[in-house]
C-alpha cells in the first residue's frame, strides 16, 4: 500500500516509498514539513498565548480542583499532591517527544501525524483512532461535567424551584456553541478559551491565597510524610491524575494555524505540562490542608473550592469559582471540538475517512464538516447517557476513563518513534531514545494500574470498549487497503 497525503508544494512525497514516480528519504520528508501545511485552514493566525491556549482549555485546570482532585484524595489521601508530581513528570516525558517532533513538523495531524510518517502504516491508524477518540471522549466527559455544574449552580441560585432544566438541551446548547464558535473563527475560539481559563484559574489562586493569609503559612508535615498512604492505591490515583493532563499537546493540531509552529507549538506543549503540574500540586496541597478539620471529606464535597471560599469569609469567590468551573467546562468543549476536527482532517486527507471532512471551508478557514461531526458525536454520546439517566458526574468519570486510553495509546507510539524519526534525520541520541524508552513504559505502566484499577461493572467494560473501537478501525483500515490493492 502506497501512504501518500495532499503535497503542500505540488508534489507527492512519501517516507521512502515510491510515489507518482518520486522516492525520497525520511530525513527529507522531515525536511520538507518544516513548512507547515495549511489544507485550507488559515496560516499563522494564532500567536504563541492563543496557541497555549489551546493546550491550556482541553486540559480545563480551573474543573479539576473541584472534580478530579477529591477523586484522587479518596485513594491517595495525604499523597495527593505526590500523585501529581508524578503525573507531572509523566507528562513532562511525553510533552518532551512530542515537543521534538513538532520541531521538525507542523501539521493538523498532530501525535497521528508524527507517528504515521515514522512507523509502519499500522501504527499510524492505531495513534489516529486513538486520538480521535481521545478528543472525542474528553470533549463528551466535560459536556458531562458542564451538566453537573449547571446543576450545582441552578441549586445555588434558585433553589426554591425544585426543578432542574433537562440534559438534552442543556448538552445540545453546549456542543452547539462549542461546534458554532470553532466554525466561525478559530482565532476568536483561541481568544474566548484564554479569556475564560485566565480569569477562572485567577479565582482560584485568589482563594487559596486568601485562604494561606487565613490560616498563616504553614506546613503539613502529614503531607510531607505522606502519612497513611497505602502504595496498592498509588496507581490508580496516578491513572485519576493523568487524566487531569490529558489534551495538554492538543496545541499540537494547530499546525500551520501557529505563528511559527515549529518553534511556538514545542513551547506550549511543555509550558503547558509544566504550568498545569504546578498549578495542580498547589491545589491538591492546598484543599488537603484546607479541609484539615471540617466535618466532610473532601472526597465527599460536590464543590470543595466554595466550601473552603465560605469557611475563610469569601464565600462569592466559591460562587464565582463553580461559575468559572462551568464555562471552563465549556470551553474544554470546544478546545477538544477544535483538535478532534484537525485530526479528522488529517485523517480525511490520508484516506481513512470519507474526503468530505478533508475540506475547509473558504469563507472562514476552518473545517466545517469535521467540526460538525465531532460537536456533533460528543452530542450523541451525552445524550444516550442522559436518556439512560447517567448523571453528569458519571458522564464525566466513565467518558474521561475511556478517554485516557485513547491518549495513552497515542502517547506510547509518539514516544515509541521518536528515535526513528532523529535517526532518518541523522540526529540520532542515546539519550533521547532513552528517555523515548522509558516513556513508553510508564505509558505501558499506566495502562496497567488503569486496567487493574476497574473496581464496578461499568469501568471493567470500558477497557474492553476501547479495544472492540480500535478493532473496527483497525478492520476499516483493512478494508480500504484491499480496495486499493485491487484498483
Amino acid at each position: 500500500m502506497v501512504r501518500s497525503r495532499p503535497p503542500s508544494n505540488g508534489k507527492s512525497k512519501s517516507k521512502g516509498k515510491h510515489v507518482t514516480g518520486t522516492t525520497t528519504t525520511k530525513g527529507q520528508v522531515y525536511a520538507q514539513d518544516g513548512a507547515p501545511e495549511s489544507y485550507g485552514l488559515r496560516a499563522g493566525v494564532l500567536g504563541p498565548v492563543e496557541t497555549l491556549a489551546q493546550s491550556v482549555s482541553a486540559m480545563a485546570p480551573s474543573t479539576s480542583p473541584s472534580l478530579t482532585i477529591p477523586l484522587v484524595f479518596a485513594l491517595a489521601g495525604n499523597a495527593t499532591w505526590f500523585v501529581y508530581l508524578m503525573a507531572t513528570a509523566a507528562t513532562f516525558l511525553v510533552g518532551f517527544c512530542v515537543s521534538r517532533f513538532a520541531k521538525l513538523s507542523a501539521s493538523p495531524g498532530s501525535l497521528y501525524t508524527y507517528t504515521a510518517e515514522t512507523l509502519p502504516p499500522v501504527f499510524g491508524v492505531l495513534a489516529a483512532w486513538g486520538l480521535l477518540l481521545a478528543y472525542l471522549a474528553t470533549g463528551a466527559s466535560v459536556a458531562g461535567g458542564g451538566l453537573y455544574y449547571f446543576g450545582v449552580l441552578w441549586q445555588q441560585f434558585l433553589p426554591w424551584t425544585h426543578w432542574m432544566p433537562p440534559s438534552l438541551p442543556t448538552l445540545g446548547v453546549i456542543c452547539g456553541i462549542a461546534g458554532w464558535v470553532a466554525y466561525r473563527d478559530v482565532k476568536l475560539s483561541a481568544e474566548l478559551m484564554l479569556w475564560i481559563e485566565a480569569v477562572s484559574v485567577s479565582l482560584i489562586l485568589i482563594v487559596l491565597a486568601v485562604m494561606f493569609f487565613h490560616f498563616g503559612i504553614r506546613i503539613d508535615l502529614d503531607q510531607l510524610r505522606l502519612k497513611g498512604v497505602s502504595g496498592a492505591r498509588l496507581g490508580p490515583a496516578l491513572v485519576l491524575a493523568m487524566f487531569t493532563f490529558v489534551g495538554f499537546e492538543s496545541a499540537t493540531t494547530l499546525g500551520g494555524e501557529a505563528k511559527d509552529p515549529t518553534r511556538t507549538i514545542p513551547r506550549a506543549v511543555l509550558q503547558s505540562a509544566i504550568l498545569g503540574g504546578v498549578f495542580f500540586m498547589l491545589c491538591s496541597y492546598s484543599e488537603v490542608l484546607g479541609f484539615r478539620g471540617e466535618s466532610a471529606m473532601l472526597s465527599q464535597s460536590a464543590s470543595p473550592l466554595h466550601q473552603l471560599a465560605a469557611r475563610i469569609g469569601v464565600s462569592p469567590l466559591g460562587v464565582g469559582i463553580d461559575l468559572g468551573a462551568a464555562v471552563a467546562m465549556f470551553a474544554c468543549v470546544l478546545a477538544c471540538t477544535t483538535a478532534a476536527a484537525r485530526v479528522l482532517l488529517k485523517m480525511a486527507q490520508g484516506g481513512l475517512l470519507p474526503q468530505a471532512l478533508a475540506r475547509a471551508n473558504q469563507r472562514h478557514g476552518t473545517p466545517g464538516a469535521a467540526i460538525a461531526l465531532s460537536a456533533g458525536l460528543m452530542f450523541l454520546s451525552t445524550a444516550a447517557l442522559a436518556l439512560g439517566r447517567v448523571t453528569g458526574s458519571d458522564m464525566y468519570d466513565w467518558m474521561g476513563s475511556l478517554a485516557v486510553f485513547g491518549f495513552l495509546t497515542a502517547y506510547a507510539l509518539v514516544a515509541l518513534a521518536l528515535p526513528f524519526a532523529r535517526r532518518a534525520m541523522g540526529q540520532h541520541s542515546h539519550i533521547v531514545a532513552a528517555l523515548s524508552i522509558f516513556t513508553v513504559a510508564v505509558m505501558i505502566l499506566i495502562t496497567v494500574f488503569d486496567l487493574n484499577s476497574a473496581d464496578d461493572k461499568v469501568h471493567a467494560r470500558i477497557p474492553y470498549l476501547y479495544l472492540a473501537y480500535i478493532a473496527a478501525g483497525l478492520g476499516w483500515y483493512g478494508v480500504q487497503r484491499a480496495i486499493r490493492a485491487k484498483r
